[in-house]
Order: structure tokens, then sequence, then C-alpha cells
């Protein structure tokens, strides 16, 4: 659906996109995730020709930016992350006006209007000023702004930004009703949003992509390894540090803290494609040590972009 090669930003010296390759397939539902200042923002707006790449190109379906930024612009809805709404009009007018502006006519223009209130809950609010809506309201009218003539793809800069968990959880649902149909990308820093949302997880950082794939697969990364915590009771953290640093596939011992000042809570992070809970239980089974708590613990979205993104 959508290829973008080599895509590159330059603003004067500084590179705000460096290098990115994307292949969209029709009908997913993309999140790109970054810190702030990743780039984020900047690769959407050249996807959606507002923006002209320094190098790279950029082509949906058959048609490719330099000789058809028209046409790509027809195929898709774009909301940026402060809605672009006129805050003195009624939400009705204001979205008869989009209608207008978009070539629908006067015959099919009530009904698009309907299809769209009902999808985006406007019902409420049609006849109400612009200026008097929550954010979450006005988030919800530019959805409905950015998707009146029915486009194929669906462009959302931050859509869930600043608004209540409450607003999140309604958008949110609007995106995968949408997302069944259209082909969706969206740019967040909410790690829950991504995973609940998202088809497939880009993640980019000083303008580079460090991580692509699904959520799972982001999980289950080949350098993850898997990290078991435990607590132990008449336990001496230099002799558990030697006998469980001698196990095959450890990588390191860490000690932590504990809410419970008796016990020994240690961190135990086994190279990659490691499972050493078996070594591990048999070697307590050979001490004197008592056994207070075993788990391994769960790998999540927050623990791989804080990693992949940290300054190091």
């Amino acid at each position: 659906m959508i290829q973008a090669d080599n895509l590159t930003k330059y603003y004067n010296d500084f590179c705000a996109v460096d290098g990115i390759s994307l292949d969209i397939r029709k009908g997913e539902i993309l999140g790109l995730l970054g810190p702030n200042g990743a780039g984020k923002t900047t690769t959407l707006r050249m996807l959606t020709g507002y923006f002209k790449p320094t190098r790279g190109t950029i082509k949906v379906k058959e048609f490719n930016t330099n000789d058809h930024p028209l046409e790509i612009k027809q195929l898709m809805g774009y909301l940026p992350e402060s809605a672009p709404l006129y805050h003195n009009m009624l939400v009705f007018d204001y979205l008869d006006y989009i209608a207008a502006i978009r070539g629908i006519g006067k015959e099919s223009r009530l009904n698009r209007l309907r299809e769209l209130c009902d999808l985006c809950g406007l019902h409420n609010i049609m006849h109400k000023t612009i200026s008097e809506l929550s954010k979450g309201l006005k988030q919800r009218v530019g959805l409905a702004h950015a998707m009146m003539d029915d486009p194929e793809i669906l462009v959302l800069d931050e859509p869930t930004s600043g608004l209540d968990p409450n607003q999140i959880v309604e958008i949110r649902d609007i995106i995968r009703q949408v997302g069944r149909e259209k082909t969706v990308i969206l740019s967040t820093h909410i790690l829950s949003e991504a995973e609940a949302t998202c088809d497939r997880i880009v993640i980019i950082n000083k303008g580079k992509i460090i991580a692509d794939g699904s959520a799972e697969e982001l999980k289950q990364s080949a350098d993850s390894g898997h990290c078991l915590s435990i607590s132990l009771a008449q336990a001496d953290f230099a002799e558990v540090k030697e006998k469980m640093g001698a196990i095959e596939g450890v990588r390191a011992v860490d000690r932590v803290n504990s809410k419970n000042g008796d016990l020994l809570a240690i961190k135990l992070t086994g190279r990659p494609n490691t499972d050493l809970r078996e070594s591990v239980y048999r070697l307590i089974k050979q001490t004197d040590w008592s056994l207070m708590e075993f788990r391994q613990e769960t790998r999540t979205l927050e623990t791989i972009f804080r990693e992949l993104t940290r300054e190091n």
C-alpha cells in the first residue's frame, strides 16, 4: 500500500529523519513509537505529502509523491496532533462545510454526516459550538473531518495526546473499528495504546528505525533473554551470586530492594534464548536457602522501549 525508501529530512544542519524505509501493508494498523523529538511527526508529514523529503522516495499504491502528490492526498485522511478546527462554528456546520470542500454533493452529504456521527459518537454535540467542546470531543470531530471522503489511508499524529483514560479508550475503539476497513498509521508515545491498538509497531529513535514488528515479536526479540525474580531466606548474597553466576546461560545476578528486609531479593538475567528456571531450582534444592518467591518476569513493551531508546 505504502512504500517509503530511504526517507531523510534535514532542517538546515539537523537531521530529523535519517534513512527510514517502510513497507506498510493494506489493512494494517501501524504504530510509530518513539520519544519526543524522535522524528515521528516529520515522518508522517512526509508520508502525507505535507513535507518534501530531503532524500528518498514515497510510493502510495501506483503513485509517487513527486509526480502525483494530489492523487496521493486524495487517498489519505490526516489528523495532526492539534485538530485544525474552526472553533467559532457549530459541529454540524463545520462538518457540512468540510464535506462541501471535499466535493461531496448535497444529495449524499447528509448521509455521510450521519455515518460519521454514528462512528465518532457525535450525536449529542452536533448543535454545539466547537469552542465549547472538551479536547476529547474535539479529537472526535477531527477524526470525522479526516474521514469525511472515506479515504483508504488514515494518518493520525498523537490522536490521544492530552486525553483522559476514558477518552483514550473511546478514541482507541474508533481507530480499531476504522482499521477493519482501512490502512491506519498513527504515532504515539503511549505504549499501552500502541500495544492495544496496532497490528505492527515501528520504534523510531533519533530519526532511525530501531525495531519493527508486532508487540509479541518485539517482546520475543532475539536479544531479550529471560529474567527471574527470586526471594530467599537464610541466604548470603555473595554466596548466591557466586553459585548462580556459575550456572550456564546466566548473564547477571543483581540484588534488588526487598519489601521484606529479612529476605534476599535478587534478579537473575539470562543470555538470549535461555530459560534458567530448571537449573536455578535444582541449585536451590541443593542448598540450605529457603525459597520464598520464584517468578519469571514478563518482558513488557515498556521495558523494550526503554532499553532501545535510552541514552547509552
